[in-house]
């Protein structure tokens, strides 16, 4: 009850000073509201590079500003901290803009109408879902009433929900509660790297010189999703030793745990020359280009991983509870397209035994990346902005 009182004071209070800026008029503007950078930072590419004539502003969450900070341009704020100023001009702009762009739930949405005209496109941060989440999430059945509803009215403000696939659209359309003309089938904008040759080979060439034994021995990354209660009390559900036992000689191991969680797994050292913790590495799918096999359970990573058709091992230790706790959008022998294992011996087995089915990958990329196609964030734009370019069309002729 507690945390309810100050979510809805917060709501009240960001409801007041939206409202006293909408007596400002709304501008030739794009405003960004990130949790994770990517996606965000491709369609900001894209709008430079079609030099539209926007002004853009970014409202970024402290896991990621650094990133925006250091990639774009454009006026950049903190949002949703202690920082007054920063809440002022974030609500100013919010308020102003003829686009927002957000990339998760934000519970600010709930308490603002926006102006006529005005569009909410969700760019959400995964191009795939194995643990449901909005309105099928399993621990919203723990909420108040009034924390329901919010999420609701959260929901309905997403104008647009930009997807990778059909599978992906009827996921949506499901965990939001929304129609099917919501849904904006343009591609997951952040996989267009995966199509990209100078950006993939530049991006290699860093990570190998920063590291050059990722060039010499195949490559394991281990990128599991996060548990709720694991935030600050982390435990590997790998064995190390055995992994380091049975194939340090061929192979290195890659952490990349959830961004979320704050535990060092102090693990380099330990095992110096095999484990390499990227978990502060800022984008996974630069990782992804230099990995030879994955390993994961919950997570949306081997989604994106499935357009590079590389082995994948999911290993759901504590499928179980995960299920009870978070819920699966269907069984998850269905969801996987590879072997699941129960222990560290099982992958081990996998990986010695190739026990791969690179087919099984291609169909499941084939139904998971229908739309991603390299051109995600170029259609994306297109999209958005299709009068514009029907006006610069028509004056060409």
């Amino acid at each position: 009850m507690v945390r309810e009182f100050f979510i809805e004071l917060y709501l009240m209070v960001f409801k007041i000073v939206f409202t006293l800026f909408k007596i400002c008029p709304i501008r030739d503007k794009i405003t960004f509201v990130v949790s994770f950078s990517q996606n965000s930072l491709f369609v900001y590419e894209e709008l430079v590079k079609k030099a539209i004539p926007y002004e853009v502003v970014f409202l970024a969450k402290p896991s990621c500003i650094k990133d925006i900070k250091v990639n774009v341009e454009a006026p950049t704020y903190s949002f949703e901290t202690t920082n007054l100023i920063h809440f002022l001009i974030s609500i100013y702009h919010l308020a102003t803009s003829k686009y927002i762009i957000i990339d998760n739930y934000y519970g600010f949405l709930s308490a603002v109408e926006f102006k006529q005209n005005v569009q909410c496109i969700q760019l959400w941060h995964a191009a795939g879902a194995i643990k449901t989440f909005g309105l099928r999430d399993q621990s919203i059945k723990h909420r108040t009433k009034r924390a329901k509803a919010r999420f609701q009215k959260v929901y309905r403000k997403f104008d647009k929900v930009v997807v990778g696939s059909e599978a992906l659209a009827n996921i949506f359309m499901e965990a939001f509660a929304l129609p099917r003309e919501n849904i904006l089938r343009t591609g997951i904008p952040r996989t267009d790297i995966f199509y990209d040759k100078n950006k993939k080979s530049q991006v290699i060439t860093k990570l190998i010189r920063d590291n050059p034994i990722l060039s010499k021995k195949k490559v394991i990354l281990y990128a599991p999703t996060y548990r709720d209660n694991q935030f600050n009390h982390f435990e590997m559900a790998l064995d190390i030793d055995k992994i380091y036992n049975a194939l340090h000689g061929d192979y290195i191991l890659l952490l990349k745990l959830h961004p979320a969680i704050k535990v060092k797994t102090r693990l380099e050292g330990k095992y110096k020359g095999f484990v390499f913790d990227y978990s502060n590495y800022n984008d996974i799918n630069h990782l992804l280009l230099v990995v030879d096999i994955l390993i994961s359970d919950y997570s949306s990573v081997p989604y994106e991983f499935a357009i590079l058709n590389k082995p994948m091992i999911f290993y759901p230790y504590d499928l179980t509870e995960y299920i009870k706790d978070r819920g699966l959008w269907d069984d998850y022998e269905k969801l996987v397209p590879g072997p699941i294992v129960n222990s560290t011996d099982e992958i081990i087995n996998c990986i010695k035994d190739n026990q791969f089915n690179l087919k099984k990958i291609e169909d499941f990329n084939r139904k998971w990346n229908l739309y991603s196609d390299g051109h995600s964030s170029q259609k994306l734009i297109e999209s958005l902005f299709e009068e514009s370019f029907s006006k610069v069309a028509r004056e060409a002729l």
